[in-house]
């Protein structure tokens, strides 16, 4: 991470700040500077006005300055260096020790020793401690109101196709992508290769993952309402307690050649068009499939104890060896089997 600072000359110094991830190479680290600052950035100068002309002389937590091609301005001597970095790391400090004076950086102070007392003196909760340990109750109350308003504000923007694909390209294809729980609500997702990707407890709804591979992927109480998952490839994939209500899953593939199998118990499924999809061997247990459409669908050997199938269009599916123990079937069409019907356990 690191931050980012632009500046644009008037009649006087406005400053933006903003915190960014930094990947792939320094063109796109310019594209980024122009698409959060609302400048078109064509230079990158680090903290002593030094021209940044590859990616790799960046280090976390650097403080970078952006411009649109104005020459390089040195924020210290501007009165107006704005609030934003006042009370960070990258700050610089000077100290009169013993009368002579020298100049660093805050986070030379609280990371190179960070048990030191000058760490404890110049980190950003120092001087909160020391106010609850001496007990000074009124200097406590806005001490910790300052640290609230200084904390940047909490992003719930959903993440775009594009700026997913950068993480997907900076990531190794070995590697699993870590998204538990982020926002990708109506992002347009198709086709793009998903494997083993952790969706758990992510917000999918009404994203657009047709023919998307999601092979073994993560998607354990992942919001996918309205969602349209049309020709993906499931095989392997994890849904438990899922809400999938209202999502189109046509032409879907969950049967996995080599036998492991795709687990949606506990999921809930009203109202799914899962026409047409290969769903050998797959776990439904106490799923919620009440107004579901699986027509012509493969379910041979497929767990779906307990669940409810109420309403449920299942005409030419293939349903030998199911398991509908304790199913509600009530109001489920059963009509135009491919084959008999012939189930591990007795229908109720």
């Amino acid at each position: 991470m690191m931050w980012l600072m632009t500046s644009r000359s008037n009649d006087a110094l406005e400053f933006k700040v903003k915190v960014v991830a930094v990947y792939g190479t320094l063109s796109d680290l310019l594209s980024v500077a122009s698409s959060k600052l609302g400048i078109k950035a064509t230079s990158v100068y680090n903290g002593k006005g030094g021209l940044i002309d590859d990616i790799a002389l960046i280090r976390d937590d650097d403080v970078l300055f952006v411009c649109e091609g104005e020459p390089f301005i040195d924020p210290q001597t501007d009165s107006k260096l704005p609030e934003g970095l006042s009370g960070s790391h990258t700050d610089w400090l000077t100290l009169n020790v013993g009368g002579r004076y020298f100049t660093t950086t805050r986070s030379t102070l609280v990371n190179k020793e960070p048990d030191s007392m000058l760490a404890h003196m110049f980190k950003d909760k120092g001087v909160l401690e020391e106010a609850r340990f001496f007990g000074i109750d009124s200097l406590i109350e806005h001490l910790e109101v300052a640290i609230k308003n200084s904390q940047p504000p909490e992003d719930h923007s959903p993440i775009s196709r594009k700026e997913f694909v950068r993480f997907l390209l900076a990531t190794p294809t070995k590697s699993e992508l870590r998204c538990q729980g982020l926002n990708f609500s109506g992002a347009d997702l198709s086709r793009l290769d998903l494997r083993y990707i952790n969706f758990k407890m992510a917000n999918l709804s009404r994203c657009n993952l047709a023919h998307a591979n999601l092979c073994c992927a993560n998607l354990e109480r992942a919001d996918l309402s309205g969602s349209v998952l049309d020709c993906a490839n499931l095989q392997g994939v994890k849904m438990l307690c899922s809400n999938a209500e209202g999502a189109s899953l046509k032409l879907c593939n969950f049967e996995d050649p080599s036998g492991l199998k795709a687990n949606l118990e506990g999921a809930n499924l009203k109202g799914v068009d899962m026409e047409g999809s290969q769903m050998t061997g797959i776990n439904l247990r106490v799923a919620t499939l009440k107004n579901a459409k699986l027509k012509n669908c493969n379910l041979r050997g497929a767990t779906l104890a307990g669940t409810d199938l109420e309403n449920c269009d299942l005409s030419g599916c293939d349903l030998q060896e199911a398991n509908l123990r304790g199913s509600n079937v009530k109001g489920a069409i059963f009509e135009e089997m491919l084959t008999p019907l012939h189930m591990s356990q007795s229908v109720r």
